[in-house]
């Protein structure tokens, strides 16, 4: 991620975010079908998703449809009876409007390295974000903290003993935790969602990277039900479109995908590691949708595998990390292979 330039405490330049293979065809040629991208950590084998009726493409979703998805997403995410969810066109919808939640007048800590939108949006004149190294303590002088469980783009989880003590003392303090939880589909024991309700949490799921379906937009808040009211407003009448709702509701209902899906991401992310550790690469974290790994030649590694049509996330913060998502199958693995060899 790349770090945003400031003015009087505010971020003046957004984040760039992996993904865009229009930025790579402009800057290496070549058409979309010729790319390998393993720029994100979205699941390269999707979720099949099944003709979708009619009716949620020609209407407005009905709330019936909407609660259809969200059923599903209670169970799935194992929503307690305390808490509420939400759904959005996507997580980073739901952050945009987090200041909102947040107030004025707060101190908040963002554990970082991560996604570096939460400085973007967070950033106002009326509101100190700073950056930190881990889950600050009340003691401290924070009113609340931002974190990764796992984080992007290290696969950090921050569920021990002692995070979970710091993030109770905030609590108990009238604090804010936000928790974005993006890749926990891969790592469920450790999600925070089981204590939601508390005042103050407020935990965020993406629907779209472990289903493989970012196209979709939908993702989720779940936190306080006063909280969780104020978002629903605040995002509007049919934020969520009918096939997005329609899709969601069936794929998270799908438990055998799920379970299998688990089992072969896992699997090739110990694959990934291997073939990263055999090319002289350290492996500096990962979650079973991608791995960040590190070199001391990795832009010209990077430079060179782009020259070849795979693209990767490199980081102004640390010239040395480049972030790996999946090949999505035994073509992919073989092409990255053959790249990687040609590199060194």
């Amino acid at each position: 991620m790349v770090p945003c330039d400031r003015q009087g405490g505010l971020i003046v330049s957004p984040p760039r975010h992996g993904g865009s293979l229009d930025r790579a065809v402009a800057e290496h040629g070549g058409a979309h079908a010729d790319w390998l991208d393993l720029s994100t950590g979205i699941n390269p084998v999707p979720w099949p998703v099944p003709p979708i009726p009619a009716e949620a493409w020609e209407r407005l979703p009905e709330p019936s449809l909407e609660e259809y998805c969200l059923d599903a997403a209670r169970a799935y995410y194992g929503v307690p009876e305390g808490a509420a969810i939400v759904a959005a066109p996507g997580t980073q919808a739901i952050i945009q409007r987090l200041g909102d939640l947040v107030g004025t007048n707060r101190r908040i800590g963002i554990v970082t390295p991560t996604y570096g939108e939460y400085d973007w949006c967070l950033s106002t004149p009326d509101r100190v974000v700073g950056t930190v190294r881990a889950i600050p303590s009340y003691e401290d002088g924070y009113d609340g903290v931002v974190f990764g469980n796992p984080n992007n783009p290290d696969g950090a989880r921050h569920d021990g003993e002692a995070d979970r003590k710091a993030v109770d003392a905030l609590l108990a303090h009238n604090g804010t935790v936000i928790v974005d939880e993006a890749f926990a589909d891969v790592a469920p024991e450790a999600s925070y969602v089981p204590q939601c309700g508390a005042d103050g949490l407020i935990v965020l799921r993406s629907f779209g990277k472990f289903f493989g379906l970012a196209g979709i937009r939908l993702g989720f808040a779940i936190g306080p039900k006063a909280d969780m009211a104020r978002l629903r407003r605040l995002l509007g009448p049919w934020a969520v479109p009918g096939p997005a709702l329609f899709v969601g509701g069936r794929a998270m209902r799908d438990i055998a995908w799920v379970a299998e899906t688990r089992t072969r991401l896992a699997r090739d992310r110990q694959r990934l590691t291997g073939l990263l550790e055999r090319s002289g690469f350290s492996i500096v974290g990962h979650t079973d949708l991608f791995v960040l790994a590190s070199h001391d030649r990795a832009p010209a590694i990077a430079a060179e595998l782009a020259r070849q049509h795979i693209w990767l996330r490199a980081f102004d913060k640390d010239a040395s990390w480049l972030r790996f998502g999946l090949p999505g199958d035994e073509a992919g693995f073989a092409r990255l292979e053959k790249a990687l060899a040609a590199a060194f």
